[in-house]
């Protein structure tokens, strides 16, 4: 049987990994490379691994919200990634989703005042 830390654990990734996508979109408002949308999700307090966020960078491309391009900086080769038209829409309805359902959550967990 799992342990109540077991529980959280996996319900704390089950909330983040949803979190991500729109903190990822968010982020992407203005053009980065991977290296400095990890670093910047890590300042804002959601750090993610190499390993989950460029498999979801491809993937929120084949879903048609980035565009990324290939380009020399500081003589190296870096992949730049930046909002699509549409992931300026979807970024926008994710937002006003995300704040319903933040305000939905804040009224079904408020203590009576």
């Amino acid at each position: 049987m799992p342990t109540d830390d077991d529980l959280f654990e996996k319900m704390r990734v089950e909330l983040r990994r949803g979190s991500l996508v729109l903190a990822v979109l968010g982020a992407l408002r203005e053009e980065r490379y991977g290296y400095t949308l990890r670093q910047s999700l890590e300042e804002a307090g959601l750090p993610i691994d190499e390993g989950a966020l460029y498999p979801l960078l491809r993937r929120l491309e084949a879903q048609g919200l980035l565009t990324s391009e290939w380009r020399e900086d500081a003589k190296r080769t870096k992949r730049f990634y930046q909002l699509s038209t549409q992931g300026v829409e979807t970024l926008a309805q994710l937002l006003g989703e995300w704040n319903a359902i933040s305000e939905s959550i804040l009224r079904l967990t408020e203590k009576d005042k």
